[in-house]
């Protein structure tokens, strides 16, 4: 009797859970497509922004919008600035790809080359026309089978990069707000954008030290949040090596703000280059916010540049130029990953830790 009550008892147990699970699945459901909704409704708002500024502009001109719009366009240098454009997608490629591949060096196998991480990181660039964060399991999924690497380990070292361009983007901007400050208060007659890029810097300059001290002291040594496998390379990295990796990554921004400058004057929009120093790595942050199509970016675009609201159009034009391009270097290293990714001879080992 007793076996049969503990049985029942299972049973009971088991209808309850698939009971709890069946509420939780619509529940999970309806959160899902709220945050789907909230997403889409956000970026919809964006782009009515970026609309009803650039139709008032081309009213202002008494011009209708696409007319106004189409007159930007022809009034651009276009050949210059493909000759701009396509030689610094390559370097940008070069470089993020050389700092990807010290990254990996140090904190995942010093047996990694950088003529052999070429074809994936490029590849890479491929996958990220859907998603950034597929491009990174695609070189995950390469240090697995080639270095036998677990994809934790390799995820850490991303997860760690990915801080590293997010502070180099801050202090990038940090440095062009504290060169440029006439600039960047007289472009924030909008939004008192200088007063809250201040409050930023502030913040993460405070954080970092607590976050060194967070992985890299015996203080928190035990902690369940600290040693969770994706923070593997946090534990390891040093102070130095979070500057290394910047500077390791510094060309590609001084690169980009050079590139946005150049071209802003080809498109007939006067801008310095200080101006540029200052705001374009904020534009970059706001590019990485979850909303589809960079519409945080193309917010901040129009409200940096009042007085020439088609630069968030603009911003589009370069950023699907610039991804286009980066796709087509993975297109040339295709052939080349795909051998490095799927040869029958490579090890698929290195689940275990």
């Amino acid at each position: 009797e007793a076996e049969v009550g503990l049985t029942e008892g299972n049973i009971f147990q088991g209808e309850l859970t698939m009971d709890q699970n069946s509420d939780q699945q619509p529940k999970s459901a309806i959160r899902r497509l709220a945050g789907k909704a909230l997403l889409w409704s956000l970026t919809a708002g964006c782009f009515y922004l970026v609309y009803a500024r650039t139709n008032a502009a081309a009213a202002r001109e008494d011009k209708t919008l696409l007319t106004f719009i189409g007159d930007f366009f022809a009034a651009a240098d276009w050949v210059l600035w493909l000759c701009v454009m396509m030689p610094y997608s390559i370097f940008f490629f070069l470089v993020d790809t050389h700092a990807t591949w010290r990254v990996v060096r140090w904190f995942n196998s010093s047996a990694v080359r950088y003529r052999d991480m070429l074809p994936i990181r490029a590849s890479a660039y491929i996958l990220s026309l859907i998603n950034e964060q597929i491009g990174k399991g695609a070189m995950s999924l390469y240090l697995l089978r080639r270095h036998e690497i677990p994809g934790w380990k390799a995820i850490s070292s991303m997860v760690l990069l990915g801080m590293v361009e997010i502070y180099q983007l801050l202090i990038f901007s940090a440095v062009g707000v504290w060169l440029y400050y006439d600039l960047v208060v007289a472009a924030s007659s909008q939004v008192a954008l200088h007063q809250i890029l201040i409050s930023v810097f502030v913040v993460a300059a405070c954080y970092f030290p607590v976050h060194l001290m967070l992985f890299r002291s015996d203080w928190f040594d035990g902690w369940r949040f600290r040693d969770n496998s994706l923070f593997s390379a946090f534990r390891q990295a040093r102070a130095l090596d979070y500057g290394l990796i910047l500077l390791f990554k510094a060309p590609n921004l001084l690169l980009a703000v050079l590139v946005y400058t150049l071209s802003l004057n080809l498109f007939s929009v006067p801008v310095a280059f200080g101006q540029m120093l200052a705001f374009l790595p904020v534009i970059f942050i706001a590019a990485a916010l979850p909303l589809p199509f960079h519409a945080g970016a193309l917010v901040l675009w129009t409200v940096l540049f009042p007085d020439f609201p088609e630069v968030g159009i603009f911003s589009l034009v370069m950023h699907t130029f610039f991804v286009s391009f980066n796709a087509l270097i993975g297109l040339v290293f295709l052939p080349m990953a795909n051998r490095q990714l799927f040869d029958e001879g490579t090890p698929v080992s290195g689940l275990q830790d």
